[in-house]
């Protein structure tokens, strides 16, 4: 699958693309807010977008449903931290179809994968 990673923290930005590369995914790209990932989702046509919420610029709440209009097959995974279960929530509402829980072990990104 195609995937595009929404993260402001380079770190994991890294670590989703190495989990997701060792398990044969390509990562068309990186955006470090929503607003990058809007303009980006248009050109990349994921098949995946791993989204942060908290970002600065535009934050992944606000992005989903602009990346949904932009790419309406698109499926969002959420990446949040713990103690923001009513984020996580109203991104689900919102569009998003996972979510996995910082910080995160590499199994987790596999097994989300996996269901998609």
């Amino acid at each position: 699958m195609r995937v595009l990673i929404v993260d402001d923290a380079t770190v994991l930005r890294k670590l989703i693309r190495m989990t997701l590369e060792e398990i044969g995914h390509e990562v068309v790209g990186e955006a470090e807010n929503g607003f990058k990932a809007i303009l980006k989702c248009a050109d990349l046509k994921p098949d995946v977008i791993f989204l942060d919420i908290t970002m600065p610029e535009m934050d992944g709440l606000t992005a989903i449903p602009k990346l949904i209009e932009k790419n309406p097959s698109v499926k969002i995974v959420v990446c949040s931290a713990l103690g923001q279960k009513a984020m996580i929530v109203q991104a689900i509402k919102s569009g998003a179809v996972n979510f996995i829980v910082k910080p995160f072990e590499k199994e987790t990104i596999k097994k989300v994968m996996q269901v998609i």
